[in-house]
C-alpha cells in the first residue's frame, strides 16, 4: 500500500523496479516512481521512450513484466488518453459523451463544461468540435469522476501555442481549486516547465528527475533534448527567479549561463540514474 512521499503527503501511486516488455522488447526497465496528493508531475522524453507505457502501467492498462505498482485503496482516476478517435458518422453529442461510461446529471455535465471553459456545448456534435474544444471536453469528462489524480497523455497534441498555454493554465487552476494530483506526458517543454512541480526525464529508464530548474540543467536532459532547449528553459528560470517592473523585448537569456549558476534554492535536487548498456 502506498505510504507517504518525502514531503509528508500521501502517495497515490508508486512503482518500484517497474519493467514492461512488448514481446521480446523491453520498453521500460527498472523504473521507480511515486506521485503524491496534489502534486503535478510531468514525464518528458523522446519518441519511443516509454512515456505512454509508463502511464498505462501505473493505472493498470499495461502489465508489468517485473517490479510492482501500488495504488491507494479506492483511488479515483481521471484519464485523458493521447488519442481518441470517434466515428464522425455517429451522432454523438457532447452531452451524451459526458455520460460515457457513467451517467452524469445535466447539472454536473453543465458544471464540468463551465469549469473547463466551454460552457453550453452540450448539444454540439463531438465531430464538430475544434481541437481545443475536444481536449477540454475530454478533461471535463475526466473531472466528472471527481478524481484524486488526473492522468493526461500528451493532452495538447495538435493544439496551437496559445491553446497549449491556455490548457496548462487550466490544469493549474483545477489543481488549485480541487487539490487533484496531475500526472502528464508532454512535449511542450517551453510551457510545461512553468506548470509542474516535478519533472521525470524518461528514456526507457529514468534518466533524471527533480524540479524543472534542476532537470533542465542536468546533463542527461541536455543529452536527450539538446542545448537548443536552453533558451526556452532559461525563460522559465528568468520569469520565476526574478521580479521585474518592465518587459524584455529581446530574446530570452540563460541566467545559468550568464551568471555561471542556475539559481538553485532550498531543497532543489535531482536524481540522476546511470545504466550500462543500451535500452530498447
Amino acid at each position: 500500500m502506498p505510504g507517504l512521499c518525502g514531503g509528508g503527503q500521501m502517495t497515490l501511486i508508486a512503482a518500484r523496479g517497474l519493467t514492461v516488455r512488448h514481446g521480446g522488447q523491453t520498453v521500460l526497465a527498472g523504473v521507480d516512481f511515486a506521485i503524491a496528493k496534489g502534486e503535478i508531475v510531468t514525464v518528458v522524453g523522446p519518441n519511443g521512450s516509454g512515456k505512454s507505457t509508463l502511464l498505462k502501467a501505473l493505472i493498470g492498462l499495461e502489465k508489468a513484466a517485473e517490479g510492482q505498482v501500488t495504488r491507494a485503496p479506492g483511488l479515483r482516476i481521471g484519464y485523458v488518453p493521447q488519442r481518441l478517435h470517434l466515428d464522425p458518422r455517429l451522432p454523438m453529442t457532447v452531452r451524451r459523451f459526458l455520460s460515457l461510461p457513467a451517467r452524469a446529471s445535466d447539472a454536473d455535465a453543465a458544471a464540468a463544461l463551465t469549469r473547463v471553459g466551454v460552457p453550453g456545448l452540450e448539444a454540439r456534435a463531438m465531430s464538430a468540435l475544434s481541437g481545443g474544444q475536444f481536449q477540454r471536453v475530454l478533461l471535463a469528462r475526466a473531472l466528472l469522476a471527481r478524481p484524486e489524480i488526473l492522468i493526461l497523455d500528451e493532452p495538447t497534441q495538435g493544439l496551437d501555442q496559445p491553446g497549449v498555454a491556455a490548457f496548462y493554465r487550466l490544469i493549474e487552476e483545477v489543481r488549485g481549486e480541487t487539490g487533484v494530483a496531475v500526472l502528464m506526458v508532454s512535449h511542450d517543454l517551453h510551457v510545461v516547465m512553468s506548470a509542474t512541480d516535478r519533472v521525470v526525464c524518461l528514456n526507457g529508464h529514468v534518466c533524471c528527475e527533480g524540479t524543472p530548474r534542476v532537470v533542465s540543467a542536468a546533463p542527461e536532459y541536455r543529452a536527450l533534448f539538446g542545448l537548443g532547449t536552453g533558451g526556452a528553459l532559461a525563460l522559465y528560470r528568468h520569469v520565476h527567479d526574478h521580479d521585474h517592473d518592465h518587459q524584455h523585448d529581446g530574446p530570452a537569456h540563460d541566467h545559468a549561463r550568464d551568471h555561471g549558476h542556475a539559481h538553485a534554492h532550498g531543497g532543489d535536487h535531482a536524481h540522476s540514474h546511470h545504466h550500462e548498456g543500451t535500452n530498447a
